[in-house]
């Protein structure tokens, strides 16, 4: 099947090769020549294990194709998936220009039916507003044309993309145009083999369903993180409570891991277009704005226990940081906690020696030449010179250090672990001050 995707960044580019990879004809656009150009010559604009070389064979075997033309892209295809940013607007809601501007971009161009798939992450209403731009943008050419605006959200997990797109939970396709089912039926027949796994659905419930996900997740992490800062008043361990909480299996263990807060691209953004969404239509969601409140406060925890250790004297110190990334397996610093800690970190007059193992150059990006940072190109050369050292990110590599190695290497020997990664009596063996997230004071330190 021929398959369009306006946008190549995250979403796009990981949809266009997985789609290509089963043995689609796949077309992508993208209004940035710089970011064409580099696909074109081989490259990959984002990190994601493994896209790099399911990009490469699908090119090399003529299957997926990059171009900045959107007239080339809106002929190729039956299927037009928009899969372009919908950044959060000043008030939070999603910023929907980019959706509407491909949206008008392919009713300028297309002469026959179209299915146009919204893949990008958008508040409810959005694929009617999209059949508006549409059907106004035919009106103004005097064509006559039939299309349909169908729903599907994306469910990737940064750092195991393809693994989610090419063996997912669940597909779920917002439609009632009998044609528009079966042909996203079709295109999606090679996901779907073990068993049904589309769900299909009106386009509104489809729409609210990837915001309610994302929510959902959202909620459970501030919730664990508001119990980790209640365990630490109490004298309680939250990691005996998760493990506690985490057997029962109408709880699960996923997404019940105390830590510095939550990032990326997707829960906070979405967190806060859903509370608009329903503030747009005149209903408090409380708890929406408790999860996003909670996040916040959370992503100040780790400076305030630097802070209090320190008695507010950071002017002068090195922290050694180990984690750039919102997450493992991605180079992704949108409302990284990283940030956070390092903006405070900045403020109070210390100076950063941070390593990340993808993410460096993102962070050079986002904050260029500084002399209170320095980009290192491993854990080890991070510790050179400083006084303490910040865990953010829970990267395979920083799980098992050398606890008397870090003992030798930090003048003031204290770790502040952001993720709960280590064992406190193990850190205290090797006489090192150790703050976690939630524990009791007496493993606390």
């Amino acid at each position: 099947m021929k398959v369009t995707i306006f946008g190549s960044g995250y979403v796009g580019l990981v949809t266009g090769a997985c789609l290509a990879e089963v043995g689609n004809q796949v077309m992508c656009v993208d209004v940035d020549p710089a970011k064409i150009e580099l696909l074109n010559n081989g490259g990959i604009p984002i990190y994601e294990p493994g896209l790099d070389k399911m990009v490469a064979r699908n090119r090399a075997a003529g299957r997926l194709q990059f171009t900045t033309d959107p007239k080339v892209g809106v002929d190729y295809g039956l299927f037009q998936f928009i899969a372009v940013g919908t950044p959060p607007d000043e008030d939070g809601s999603a910023d929907l220009q980019y959706v509407l501007a491909v949206a008008e971009s392919i009713a300028t161009h297309m002469n026959d039916f179209k299915i146009i798939v919204d893949k990008s992450t958008v508040p409810v209403g959005t694929a009617d507003k999209v059949s508006d731009k549409i059907r106004e943008t035919l009106a103004k050419r005097g064509a006559d044309l039939e299309f349909d605006v169908v729903s599907n959200p994306e469910f990737l997990k940064e750092g195991a993309a393809i693994d989610d797109f090419m063996k997912p939970d669940r597909i779920v396709v917002g439609t009632e145009n009998p044609r528009s089912i079966q042909a996203m039926r079709e295109l999606y027949a090679p996901f779907n083999r073990n068993h049904e796994r589309v769900l299909f659905m009106d386009v509104r419930s489809a729409e609210l369903t990837k915001y309610a996900a994302n929510a959902m997740l959202a909620t459970k992490i501030s919730f664990m993180n508001e119990l980790s800062n209640l365990a630490e008043i109490l004298g309680a361990d939250i990691e005996s409570v998760r493990v506690g909480i985490g057997s029962d299996p109408r709880i699960g263990y996923q997404f019940i891991y105390p830590g510095c807060g939550y990032g990326g691209s997707c829960f906070p953004k979405d967190v806060k277009a859903l509370f608009n969404t329903a503030k747009q239509v005149g209903f408090d969601a409380q708890l929406l704005g408790a999860v996003e409140d909670v996040n916040h406060r959370q992503k100040q925890v780790v400076f305030r226990k630097i802070n209090e250790h320190y008695d507010g004297n950071l002017a002068g110190k090195t922290v050694a940081l180990w984690g750039l990334a919102f997450k493992p397996n991605t180079d992704d610093m949108r409302e990284a906690s990283s940030r956070d800690l390092m903006e405070a970190l900045w403020q109070a007059g210390a100076r950063v020696r941070a390593f990340d193992p993808v993410a460096s150059e993102e962070a050079k990006r986002i904050y260029g030449d500084r002399d209170d940072l320095v980009l290192c190109d491993s854990s080890e050369e991070a510790l050179e010179g400083a006084d303490a050292l910040a865990v953010v990110t829970e990267w395979i590599e920083f799980r098992s250090p050398d606890f008397a190695h870090l003992a030798d290497k930090l003048s003031d020997k204290v770790i502040f672990d952001g993720r709960n990664l280590y064992d406190a009596h193990a850190t205290q063996e090797a006489g090192l001050s150790y703050y976690s997230i939630g524990r009791r004071p007496a493993t606390n330190r």
